[in-house]
């Protein structure tokens, strides 16, 4: 390591300053900010023998049954004056098993097994940790690294339950193979049936898990995991960062979940939320030691103004140990394949991004705004995952933009593999809002989507669950609004509402698919056009579960047109596997034409000409193409099992003629229905 952060050698900063030269006068950062990873790095070998033991620390924190049943009890409490352990086995006496107190804050307890050799804590009891502080207060809390906690119906605070049963959930199936092109399904178990109830994990496997095969989706990414008190949070108030949420089922069932999901080629990310946590103190992290501080910063820098919740202090160690222990115990543990890390943007900067528009100046994403203690985190928690698994898939969710967050730890980078591309869902919602279908703007549209930054690649989206929240509104409701729940039926004709929202529908989500990135994200249920909004129960709403609840069941009625919606967004997918265009390097495109509403491009030798006009077709349409050949079509949106209107023969052979057009060697002549999108390929390419 280098003797001082300012001399720095980061491996590859050469050629990150090389492909985005705008870097340069910011290499200092980069060298502070490796600097500071680097010594995290050391800091880590030279005190826990390296990151491989530091990140286990589940194994010996919280409680731990040893081989011989004994039990031994273990957190970190550096403001507490006494910790004693109370529950059901004890007959919650406070005072009968005390805690020793060990160096840097941590408390210790070793309880023997009983006299028939059995664990003195059974499986399935309920516990509590009882801290005694400097004030003389005495506080009852679950312990941070609980792996079960429940609520009982009558109760509003959790109970931690002990959760060691007697046959553990084994995974029978190995992890996929990384996905070439990642197709996700976003998904929450609470909300996954049509039910007016909170759904199970083992619906979700039996139910839910054979749609998304079908569908083509080869990633889950689960919201609301983490175990959170406050259902109505979405998951991202967490309270118990180690425990899967109960309210949902148990956790053999989730691992089963996650096996059955493997076993059909699926993988599976957790939304992670190490941004912020819940400002619980009976049930969450909050004042764990009777302190304002322990996990979280102290004062005004610990709280989060608009989320009202405690902000984590990454420059400590043992609030470190904890974070990447956490992401080693849901890999591990469960199985899953990676994260989605939430509130990116809030950690990046100590402003959080409230009340701060990015503009896109390189100025915003250096200097003393950036909160180094959370990037250097992120570095950390990068490096270790995909040291530990290379096959370790990594989301970012960050609408500032900063660069180098989906480029490689060794060049300076964060380390994550995709962002999320949150502009893209925001131009549609837009368009719908504001202007008239003769209005939209190709070259606009087009911009939104290609509008990102060359070597980090992006997961693009039409909506995903921040769009269906309540106060907005599915895609689906902004283009047809009542006319869903009376003009739906295929045994009647469609009326102009209904016509345009299916046929806009498509071509929305296969223009995002083909062009904004290189992954795909669905919100569930959105795929087929979910109509309405999710809202969780609350007081707001008399508790009420009517919209929050995924209605599956218009899938299961044949005259629907929802089926019709699927069908095209089981086929898109399914095209984009045989085809592999998110995998390709980004498109070539080769028209946007304001007045004929039309968009012409090319990726992975795959041709897309989507026509917009709302009542204008094109026959004789000439359109560019690269590789010469006969293309067929492969992906029509106006087939009549869309929901189109059959105009296109699909036994038409397009060939090319060397003819130049538009910048590209080869063009041919194609007819355009209006309201339509066509994907063709070329007969004479081997796509595999």
């Amino acid at each position: 390591m280098a003797d001082s952060e300012d001399n720095v050698t980061i491996l590859h900063l050469k050629s990150l300053l090389q492909m985005d030269p705008y870097l340069k006068p910011f290499e200092k950062d980069f060298q502070r900010r490796y600097g500071l990873f680097e010594k995290q790095l050391a800091l880590l070998e030279e005190a826990e023998g390296g990151f491989d033991q530091f990140t286990s620390s589940y194994r010996s924190y919280g409680v731990q049954r040893m081989p011989d049943n004994s039990l031994f009890f273990k957190e970190w409490a550096p403001a507490a004056e006494a910790l004693f352990l109370t529950g059901d086995f004890n007959d919650w006496n406070n005072f009968s098993h005390p805690y020793t107190k060990k160096e840097f804050g941590k408390w210790e307890l070793h309880m023997p097994p009983k006299e028939d050799k059995t664990p003195a804590v059974t499986h399935n009891s309920k516990l509590k940790v009882v801290v005694h502080t400097k004030a003389g207060e005495r506080l009852y809390r679950i312990s941070p690294w609980a792996k079960y906690v429940t609520q009982h119906e009558k109760s509003v605070i959790y109970d931690w339950v002990h959760w060691d049963p007697p046959q553990p959930y084994i995974h029978k199936h190995p992890r996929p193979q990384k996905p070439r092109s990642l197709r996700i399904y976003e998904s929450h178990v609470g909300i996954a049936s049509p039910e007016g109830k909170v759904a199970s994990y083992s619906n979700f496997t039996h139910n839910v898990l054979p749609r998304i095969k079908d569908l083509g989706y080869n990633c889950i990414q689960m919201m609301a995991i983490m175990e959170h008190a406050y259902y109505a949070s979405f998951g991202y108030q967490v309270t118990s960062f180690f425990a899967a949420s109960s309210r949902f089922g148990t956790p053999e069932e989730l691992k089963e979940l996650i096996d059955v999901a493997h076993s059909l080629g699926i993988i599976v990310l957790l939304d992670v939320v190490h941004s912020h946590a819940s400002k619980n103190t009976e049930d969450g992290l909050n004042c764990f030691d009777g302190s304002d501080s322990c996990f979280f910063h102290s004062g005004p820098r610990g709280v989060h103004s608009l989320w009202d919740s405690r902000l984590f202090n990454y420059s400590s160690w043992e609030v470190l140990r904890f974070l990447l222990s956490n992401l080693r115990w849901w890999t591990e543990e469960y199985r899953f394949d990676g994260f989605r890390f939430d509130g990116v943007t809030s950690m990046l900067y100590h402003h959080h991004g409230i009340g701060t528009g990015f503009s896109g100046d390189y100025a915003e994403y250096f200097g003393l705004q950036v909160d180094e203690d959370s990037l250097v985190y992120l570095m950390l928690a990068n490096h270790i995952l995909h040291t530990l698994n290379k096959d370790c898939i990594t989301i970012a969710e960050d609408v500032s933009g900063m660069p180098t967050i989906c480029r490689p730890v060794k060049e300076g980078g964060l380390g994550f593999d995709y962002r999320l591309s949150m502009a893209i869902p925001d131009k549609w919602i837009q368009i719908l809002k504001e202007f008239k279908d003769e209005d939209w703007n190709m070259g606009n549209i087009v911009f939104t989507m290609t509008n990102r930054r060359y070597g980090e690649k992006c997961i693009a989206y039409a909506e995903s669950h921040d769009q269906a929240l309540v106060g907005d509104k599915t895609l689906a409701f902004w283009l047809m609004d009542k006319d869903m729940y009376t003009n739906m039926s295929a045994l009647i004709p469609m009326n102009s509402v209904i016509d345009r929202g299916i046929q806009l529908h498509k071509m929305i989500r296969l223009l995002t698919h083909s062009l904004g990135g290189e992954g795909y994200l669905n919100f569930m249920g959105n795929e087929f056009g979910h109509p309405e909004w999710l809202d969780f129960p609350r007081v707001g709403n008399n508790e009420s579960y009517h919209y929050a609840r995924r209605q599956f069941n218009l899938l299961d009625t044949d005259h629907l047109r929802y089926l019709q919606l699927y069908a095209f967004d089981r086929d898109m997918n399914r095209t984009e596997d045989k085809y592999g265009w998110l995998a390709a390097p980004p498109a070539y495109i080769s028209a946007k034409h304001e007045g004929d509403k039309v968009i012409v491009f090319e990726r992975g030798n795959v041709i897309f000409i989507f026509n917009f006009h709302p009542t204008n077709s094109y026959s004789n349409y000439r359109v560019s193409a690269g590789p010469a050949g006969k293309y067929k079509i492969k992906l029509d949106s106006d087939e009549t099992q869309y929901g189109g209107h059959g105009r296109l023969d699909h036994d038409t052979d397009f060939f090319t003629e060397p003819l130049e057009f538009n910048n590209r060697p080869n063009s041919m002549m194609v007819y355009i229905p209006c309201r339509s999108a066509i994907v063709l390929a070329n007969e004479e390419i081997d796509y595999c």
